[in-house]
């Protein structure tokens, strides 16, 4: 045994470990395309400079070799976890940190990967352009292949601009504080960069399509270069490969495979297939080998119900807005985003509407994992989908999200906008169909609900918002038990929303995706909430007491479960955000109730 050589061993993976623990969030962000060649950037070596004045081309800051002060990516400048915590606008500023190619990385396409920057970036590489990319949310590469090289460092600059307008913003307050249910805004770099090694004809993307009623799953590839002869695919179950293939190497083709061990997934029996993806060139050599997994599911609307693998399906859902108060929309952790799906599931709920935020795509690996069905939302407040430039922009990132998460079996329906209201009505029927026919032609697998609550004109789901509000007696009147029961035949409904301003209801699954918003303060944390507590209704909405919570919530849910048109709710909301205290947990996420009664309430079956 070579004693020296061990040691050394075990000291270099201590090093490389003690490397791992000083990043924020270290783990691989994109958990359905792994490779092993890459490098995590995220931590305290990037430096800022403010730029409201936007002069920062001018002053060629992309030339930067550093500026003065430091912030810790991938948290936004306005959260505690970035080390800025300045929560006032920002309307533009400029990272910088140096990056260093690995040497075994030569002869390999070099991608610099953002898993969200807001609102409109710009990728420098030593003084050079590398990218241009709008949107929020949406998760992009650059190539930056020409401009680095292998053993080399350089300086990476990044300009961010979110002082556009018409552009799309979610729940950020548009006033300097929060307020209602708007909250604290965020600007620049908000999920993990990365950057990968991938050979020049390695695979850039694989689209999964499965098939429960004749068991297979349709890949669907696309690669980087022409150089690729051959693509293969392996499909694992428990350790062992049950199907795979392998093809002539070509761009959109579709290969079926169908496992011999079928097992769909479900909320009750989340089963995931492991699957791994090699590239290979004429010789038969292995270029590309990318790990990734799959579930077999599907999902249809018949009528009034939504199938999942053929069987009717009750949403259950919860309102999940994805803050945190130490991040804002960076989790802390890829364990908080794990513990998010743990506790709505503890909760009682099936699942989360996922609101006015797009998630990391660590969020719907564990929803796929534990068996959470989710609506995949879009941040589309702030974007006015009537005029011209708000839809183009919305349109634009929204295939940009919907082809990331396509893959992830957990998604069960696409939901672009919310809360749509109708100044002018050709224009808003315009802007709603549109987001519709693009989800649809995106992904003709799911359902979409292209507008929540409120006005619709091209939908799968038929969806509304009812905030019931409580008569103090804890117990839903005549006037709310007809009205869900009528549905969007109701009378409240139909004369709000009625043609021209949106569509004849059509006989689509009738869901009230939001309800409740019932705000209660516990004891303990009234204090501290006295001056900004917000909430959905009135002094009969806002109970004192946890009994008082119980007395108005579940004769909602109750309600709700005995009127057969209903294909299911949504509550509003799993946990408090900032000053909106109507959460089944604190902001904190610890508990405000006897969570067995929680359970109790929420997850009982339609009659």
């Amino acid at each position: 045994m070579n004693t020296e050589k061990t040691l050394g061993t075990i000291v270099t993976l201590l090093v490389a470990m003690c490397a791992v623990a000083d990043i924020p969030r270290p783990e691989y962000p994109r958990p359905q395309f792994v490779r092993d060649a890459w490098r995590n950037l995220n931590g305290d070596a990037w430096t800022f400079e403010y730029d409201n004045e936007r002069t920062g081309m001018e002053r060629k800051l992309f030339e930067s070799r550093g500026f003065a002060d430091r912030i810790v990516v991938p948290f936004a400048p306005q959260s505690v976890l970035s080390g800025v915590g300045n929560t006032d606008f920002i309307k533009g500023m400029w990272y910088h940190r140096k990056i260093e190619i690995p040497q075994e990385w030569a002869g390999k396409r070099i991608l610099l990967n953002f898993g969200a920057v807001d609102w409109e970036s710009e990728v420098f590489i030593d003084g050079e352009h590398a990218a241009l990319h709008f949107g929020g949310c949406s998760s992009f590469s650059a190539d930056v292949t020409r401009l680095v090289k292998p053993g080399g460092t350089h300086d990476l600059v990044v300009r961010v601009v979110d002082d556009v307008p018409l552009s799309p913003s979610g729940k950020q307050s548009n006033k300097r504080e929060s307020y209602g249910c708007l909250y604290t805004r965020v600007t620049g770099i908000w999920q993990t960069v990365w950057m990968e090694a991938v050979d020049p004809s390695g695979l850039a993307s694989c689209r999964t399509v499965p098939d429960a009623d004749n068991g297979t799953f349709v890949f669907s590839p696309t690669f980087h270069g022409g150089g690729a002869a051959r693509f293969a695919v392996s499909v694992m179950a428990d350790g062992k490969k049950v199907g795979g293939g392998e093809w002539a190497a070509a761009d959109g083709m579709q290969f079926s495979v169908a496992p011999s061990v079928r097992r769909l997934w479900s909320p009750e029996d989340p089963f995931l297939y492991d699957v791994e993806y090699e590239v290979k060139d004429a010789s038969g050599a292995v270029i590309d080998r990318v790990k990734s997994y799959a579930g077999l599911r599907t999902v249809r609307v018949k009528g009034n119900r939504v199938l999942l693998n053929g069987k009717p399906l009750y949403f259950r859902l919860v309102l999940d807005q994805g803050y945190y108060p130490d991040g804002i929309w960076t989790a802390p952790s890829d364990a908080a985003l794990k513990r998010d799906v743990e506790l709505g599931l503890e909760a009682g709920f099936n699942g989360a509407r996922l609101h006015q935020k797009v998630f990391e795509e660590r969020f719907h690996y564990w929803a796929d994992k534990l068996g959470y069905l989710t609506w995949g939302e879009y941040a589309s407040w702030g974007a006015d989908v009537e005029q011209p430039v708000a839809a183009r922009n919305a349109l634009a990132e929204w295939a940009e999200v919907m082809q990331r998460d396509f893959n992830h079996p957990s998604i069960v329906a696409w939901t672009p906008l919310n809360e749509t209201h109708s100044k002018d009505a050709n224009a808003h029927r315009r802007g709603l169909s549109d987001m519709y026919t693009l989800t649809k032609a995106l992904d003709p697998t799911r359902p979409c609900n292209e507008s929540s609550g409120y006005q619709h004109w091209k939908t799968d789901l038929w969806t509304v918002h009812n905030y019931y509000r409580a008569r103090g007696t804890g117990m839903p009147d005549k006037t709310y038990i007809n009205d869900l029961d009528q549905g969007p035949n109701a009378v409240w409904y139909y004369e709000k929303h009625k043609p021209p301003k949106s569509a004849e209801y059509g006989g689509q699954p009738y869901i009230n995706d939001e309800f409740g918003g019932v705000m209660y303060v516990p004891p303990e944390r009234r204090s501290e909430a006295e001056k900004n507590a917000w909430g959905y209704g009135g002094s009969g909405n806002t109970p004192t007491a946890e009994d008082g919570f119980f007395a108005l919530v579940k004769p909602e849910v109750d309600v709700q479960n005995a009127i057969p048109t209903l294909s299911g709710w949504c509550y509003t909301q799993l946990y408090d955000v900032e000053q909106e205290r109507n959460g089944i947990y604190n902001y904190d996420r610890t508990p405000k109730f006897d969570m067995k009664r929680v359970r109790e309430t929420f997850s009982a079956e339609p009659k």
